[in-house]
């Protein structure tokens, strides 16, 4: 009989190797591979009492695991959204899926597509498109009736039923069938070095397009075809949080609530999550395996008790299954259940899967070693959803149950003390703190590394809030916000022991030193850190653990790569419609602009900026703000909070909300100089006297030119000048260089051909969001720059593109030089030949 060892590695192993694939084969060549690994499996049974049976068989399983998770991707790629489709008004019926979310702009929700239309005939559109549906004027205060838009009776009627259709319903419900007229455009997610991967978020869920409802007076307007139907989970869900909402009054702990009871993590404000970040308690702020298990083990407690009880007139049944049995089995239908309700995010699916196997196992007579229910319920997991692997909650939730596994490994179970007085019932009490303090300590200590790698921070005050946040989270609000589904006012009682720990959370995060951050280390420091950290909490002599320490210090004390003095590197961003370039030196750096703000809960500061400054251990001394416009500023406040040593060298007005409390700004005027680890920077615009005369903040823009030692290259980052100011610039005499940053985002109103033939740039760079409404880069523009034969580079394209001084004639784009599948492609990332090694770019 086989050992589900080499089944469950190879697995996992080809589902891991899929994952790093650049482009998909064609379906037939994944069904090939299942065939092969058919004939190795039917090798391996033939051999299957030898140690080459159980290679054939990890071969096999890693080849089926490979095939099955690429033929299901090939099958969802031939799906995609036809590209001529994009920016194009069409006319689509469909069916709301899941919990629509209510923002302050606009409403987001998924629409299951039934059939859509453009110019009158029928197209093919992908199954699930997100959606926005933005507010205009204000939330409309009741719900679009059914039929509103088809058939008024009069004009009048017509009016009035088009200027409430235009407007976003007082709520989506999930069931309800609608027709829309909207938008599309493929996903296509920004690409910044340890940045959020948004396009794999939206492939795992299944979305191929997304788009927003159109709602000017020449589109079709809105209208509900049919009430909801259907999916009675997401309209529980949704009725829940409603019901939440509704008798919990602070929205913060309404929002807290609602995430412990039914998994929305989206309904925490975005300050909560950086407290609970910073006291390392994020994990159980949500249906976590902490809770699930708690639910099993309380549900299987209670139905085997009524099993029992059953006996009496069922006492055949109880002979037919134990009662030990029935509670498993129906603890575990019941966490299932409640995992589904929730999300059915990672953890919950983790969590499942080893319950599953821990039942299936007790029930069939049989014991396995931890490491084969560990490695079960991960390849259980990676067959459900295999991009799951990409998510940093899949790594942490399987290596923190397996260092408890295996620190628990071997030790016998503590006899239980008889409560035959207060004294022995205290001494229980204290084994069960002992052992849960002991846990904590292990979770601390080894998950740290992997922590750090993933975040770049790690809560130093983690233990001391894990210690009462754990049990009270818990044995406390949890279980009196799932009573509250029952009774509704255990909720405003479950709030109410809420906010006390939200008050002592929000203390320690405010502390100085509560959060260690550290530059992103490669994966083999994360290895040897997850090492050391096993070592040094293992139940072994004090000799053997202290060898851990030595490991964990390559992830501590990592520092990532620096130019060398006299040269420089330029990182321009990719963060949509807006600029965003950091400048590095030997030991300095800047930030020349700050990105948009893409809404009032969103902005490039919070959302790429300040991860990436983390990730690289950036601590910039200045922000160069170029000009006013929110898509060179939008993310200013957010760095500005998260990096308060930074100086402000800007164009705006004193008085701009900003500035306000800012003590260390610098109006940029032309002449400023300094120089930094043998490279200089100059101010080239604006003079005093343009500072005097002109208004439009695009003509105020701060010009910085950067020269390396002789010979180490040189940069011109140029805000959004015009043609004007690109001709003073000229008339005073502009050398050459060999990066420029296309100015005002390739607008038809810049890049003049006196500016491009007096600069002549080896690279021009073009900061712009994908289809975005300027159209930027303008076509004009760009056959400018190709009829001089300078190579564009647009980071729609290239995502973030890095370009070092003292290799002037290399541009490393992060889209071609981590490739993945599910990643958008819209082409060549320059208008130059690639070099088609590693993402790099010659001219």
């Amino acid at each position: 009989m086989f050992s589900p060892t080499p089944w469950l590695l190879g697995t996992v192993a080809g589902i891991a190797l899929q994952l790093q694939q650049a482009q998909l084969w064609p379906v037939g060549s994944y069904a090939a591979l299942a065939c092969v690994s058919l004939a190795l499996l039917a090798l391996a049974w033939r051999w299957r009492r030898g140690v080459l049976g159980l290679l054939l068989a990890c071969c096999a399983a890693l080849g089926a695991g490979y095939a099955q998770v690429g033929w299901r991707a090939a099958a969802f790629d031939a799906r995609a959204m036809a590209s001529a489709l994009e920016g194009r008004d069409l006319v689509v019926t469909g069916v709301v899926e899941g919990l629509p979310q209510r923002g302050q702009d606009a409403m987001s929700f998924r629409l299951r597509t039934e059939q859509a239309q453009f110019q009158g005939q029928a197209v093919v559109l992908p199954d699930l498109l997100a959606l926005a549906w933005y507010t205009g004027h204000g939330w409309a205060h009741a719900a679009l009736p059914v039929g509103v838009g088809s058939t008024p009776e009069t004009q009048a009627d017509r009016e009035r039923a088009l200027q409430h259709a235009l407007q976003p319903p007082a709520q989506l419900l999930p069931g309800e069938r609608w027709r829309l007229t909207v938008r599309l455009k493929a996903p296509h997610g920004q690409r910044n070095p340890h940045g959020f991967d948004h396009e794999l978020r939206l492939w795992e869920q299944g979305v191929q397009a997304v788009g927003y409802v159109r709602t000017s007076a020449r589109d079709l307007p809105p209208m509900r075809l049919q009430e909801a139907r259907g999916q009675w989970i997401e309209r529980a869900r949704l009725a829940t949080r409603q019901a939440i909402a509704k008798a919990v009054a602070e929205p913060a702990l309404a929002g807290v609530i609602a995430a412990l009871v039914m998994g929305d993590q989206s309904a925490i404000e975005r300050a909560d999550w950086d407290v609970f970040r910073a006291t390392g308690v994020a994990h159980l702020m949500s249906i976590s395996g902490l809770h699930i298990t708690l639910f099993a083990w309380l549900a299987a407690m209670a139905i085997g008790a009524l099993w029992r009880s059953s006996a009496h007139w069922t006492p055949s049944w109880c002979l037919l299954v134990p009662a030990h049995v029935a509670g498993a089995w129906g603890g575990l239908a019941l966490a299932g259940a409640y995992a589904v309700f929730s999300g059915w995010a990672v953890p919950a699916q983790r969590t499942v899967c080893m319950l599953a196997v821990a039942v299936l196992l007790r029930s069939s007579a049989h014991r396995w070693p931890w490491p084969q229910v560990w490695l079960a319920a991960m390849a259980a997991v990676l067959l459900i959803d295999p991009w799951a692997m990409h998510q940093a909650g899949f790594w942490l939730s399987f290596v923190a149950v397996g260092m408890l596994f295996a620190t628990d490994a071997g030790q016998q179970p503590e006899r239980p003390v008889p409560a035959r007085s207060m004294f022995a019932a205290a001494q229980r009490v204290g084994h069960a703190l002992v052992r849960l303090l002991r846990e904590q300590w292990v979770m601390t200590l080894a998950l740290t590394p992997l922590t750090l790698v993933l975040f770049q921070q790690v809560s130093v005050v983690g233990l001391l809030a894990n210690a009462l946040a754990i049990p009270w989270v818990t044995l406390v609000v949890t279980p009196l916000a799932l009573v509250g589904m029952l009774f509704p006012p255990a909720w405003s009682v479950s709030a109410f022991m809420l906010a006390g720990l939200m008050d002592f959370l929000g203390v320690l995060s405010q502390w100085s030193w509560a959060v260690l951050e550290r530059p992103a280390a490669p994966w083999w420091c994360a290895a040897a850190g997850l090492l050391g950290g096993l070592l040094m909490v293992m139940r072994w002599p004090l000799a053997v653990r202290c060898l851990g320490l030595p490991l964990m210090l390559p992830v501590l004390l990592w520092q990532p790569a620096r130019p060398p003095l006299g040269a420089f590197e330029l990182l321009a961003f990719d963060i949509g419609q807006g600029s965003a370039v950091l400048v590095r030196t030997a030991t300095q750096s800047l930030l020349y602009d700050a990105g948009p703000r893409y809404s009032r809960e969103s902005d490039a500061g919070h959302r790429v900026l300040v991860p990436v400054l983390r990730a690289l251990g950036e601590r910039p001394g200045w922000l160069v703000l170029s000009h006013s416009d929110t898509d060179h500023t939008g993310g200013a406040r957010a760095l500005l909070a998260s990096q308060p040593q930074m100086q402000v060298l800007s164009s705006l007005d004193p008085g701009h909300s900003l500035l306000l409390g800012q003590p260390s700004h610098v109006s940029c005027r032309a002449g400023q100089r300094w120089r930094w680890d043998g490279v200089d920077f100059e101010i080239l615009h604006p003079s005093e006297h343009d500072a005097g005369r002109l208004r439009k903040p695009n003509a105020l823009s701060c010009i910085l030119r950067i020269s390396g030692a002789a010979g180490l290259g040189s940069a011109l980052l140029t805000g959004d000048i015009e043609a004007a100011q690109e001709a003073e610039l000229v008339e005073r005499g502009l050398p050459k260089t060999d990066w420029l940053m296309v100015p005002h985002h390739g607008s038809r109103t810049s890049s003049s051909p006196a500016l491009l033939d007096a600069v002549q740039p080896r690279w021009a760079v073009v900061q712009a969001g994908y289809r975005n409404r300027f159209g930027h880069p303008a076509a004009q523009v760009l056959e400018r720059y190709h009829a001089r034969g300078i190579p564009v580079i647009e980071t729609t394209r290239c995502g973030a593109a890095t370009w070092r001084s003292d290799a002037p004639r290399q541009m490393q784009c992060l889209r071609e030089h981590f490739p993945r599948y599910w990643h958008h492609r819209i082409g060549t990332v320059g208008m130059s030949e690639p070099a088609a090694s590693q993402g790099i770019l010659r001219p």
